[in-house]
């Protein structure tokens, strides 16, 4: 099997599967229940310093949004950082990381925009024994009104200020939760590493409602009749997350800042697109809170049996691998050409991807009386949609046409010359789009 051992700026764990600064890590019982599971490592969830007690709502925490099977595809939070005591949280991640010493343990961290508050803090949290720390700067609901989380995670010039108390009072490893509330996710990353960061970890919870109670008029979850935006995460927000990662990697000033890869992990394939994009490895909150911690032992089988079958060694053969291949569209090969094609033994006639092409798109699938569904090539732009609406997987593909065909659409012989794209008509930064 695959090497999973991962060495993610310097802290080591058997597996790149971290549990996310959340409920899950609320106490130690859990934390236990989760390296009994296979976790590799927790962000224990966000300690704030002494002072007014934290006190969350006793109603419900959590609004959700399902698919047609009551699939849980997001979930919206409302809970703050931990409401119990500093002290018994400290103690707890003392005696955690005594008994497991193999396991990554972090400490994630929520203070005022105050030198002295962060000092504590990371005084009292070193004496744990734990791994690091997180510094959560995306929590976008409850705190931010306080003037943390993302209200933090908005203004660079706080990020860096924080990051570089922390660097100097603290020898641990320093990751920035980065909140995904903002227009461009690299400004608040190179604040991060220009305040000497270790690491980032992205993205935190999305600003969200979830629903209305249409008798109540209110927000869900409704409190006493009135509800609050919260924070969203689950499979819904994968693609913002994997975006936002992805334009990390591939920003030339910010190479080289490891990344922590969050939002909507629910299996090995989702981790491994992150990987793939740059992630050094992945933190998850959602899935184990939809399915029980033991999902880690498929993601762990999965990613193994994959890394074998690609001849991977290690998880860092993995990171980054397709950064290179990620461009902006204006590098997109406008001579590749593909078309649609429906296997009729897979068909079940459902008409969807006629429905789709002749009302929303190009009028390029027929229908005959006997129900059979063709492409028609002359008309079919290769758009996709009607392999993305099809309910049978693999029933409709995308075949690319060789070079040297004539596209019946067009009328143009198909190419594989890229030279000329820089000069195309349709490449904004050429002079014949001007």
């Amino acid at each position: 099997m695959a090497n999973l051992a991962s060495n993610f700026i310097g802290i080591k764990s058997p597996n790149p599967f971290w549990l996310a600064s959340a409920p899950p890590t609320d106490k130690e019982y859990n934390v236990r229940r989760a390296f009994e599971a296979g976790w590799g490592g927790v962000v224990w969830k966000t300690l704030g310093e002494e002072g007014p007690p934290i006190v969350n709502v006793n109603g419900p925490r959590y609004g959700a949004i399902w698919g047609a099977d009551r699939r849980v595809l997001g979930l919206n939070n409302i809970e703050l950082i931990t409401d119990r005591p500093l002290q018994v949280n400290l103690d707890e991640m003392t005696r955690v990381k005594q008994d497991w010493p193999d396991r990554a343990l972090i400490a994630s961290l929520m203070v005022p925009v105050n030198e002295d508050s962060w000092k504590m803090i990371l005084d009292r949290v070193a004496e744990t024994g734990c791994d690091g720390v997180e510094l959560n700067f995306g929590c976008p609901h409850g705190m931010s009104e306080r003037g943390m989380g993302s209200a933090v995670g908005q203004v660079p010039e706080y990020i860096q200020q924080i990051t570089e108390w922390c660097k100097k009072h603290s020898g641990l490893p320093v990751i920035v939760k980065l909140t995904p509330n903002v227009t461009d996710i690299r400004k608040p990353a190179q604040a991060a590493k220009d305040g000497g960061a270790d690491a980032v970890s992205l993205i935190n919870t999305i600003n969200s409602i979830t629903s209305v109670d249409l008798d109540l008029f209110a927000p869900e979850p409704t409190i006493d009749g009135k509800g609050a935006h919260g924070g969203y995460c689950g499979p819904a927000v994968k693609p913002i997350a994997l975006n936002m990662v992805a334009e990390i990697a591939r920003t030339p000033s910010l190479a080289g800042l490891p990344i922590s890869g969050i939002g909507g992990v629910t299996t090995w394939r989702d981790a491994a697109e992150f990987m793939a994009l740059g992630a050094g490895n992945v933190q998850v909150c959602t899935a184990a809170m939809t399915y029980g911690f033991k999902i880690v032992q498929e993601m762990i089988s999965g990613l193994s049996q994959f890394m074998d079958e690609k001849g991977f060694d290690c998880v860092d053969q993995l990171v980054g691998r397709a950064v290179p291949n990620l461009c902006d569209w204006q590098h997109l090969n406008l001579n590749y050409v593909t078309k649609a094609r429906i296997d009729q033994d897979a068909c079940i006639k459902c008409g969807r991807c006629y429905a789709a092409c002749e009302d929303t798109s190009h009028q390029a699938i027929s229908m005959s009386d006997a129900r059979v569904f063709e492409v028609i090539d002359a008309e079919c732009v290769a758009c996709n949609l009607c392999v993305n609406v099809c309910p049978v997987e693999d029933c409709i593909t995308m075949e690319q046409l060789a070079p040297g065909t004539v596209d019946p659409r067009t009328g143009q012989v198909v190419t594989a010359d890229y030279a000329n794209w820089t000069t195309h008509p349709n490449n904004p930064g050429s002079c014949a789009a001007e």
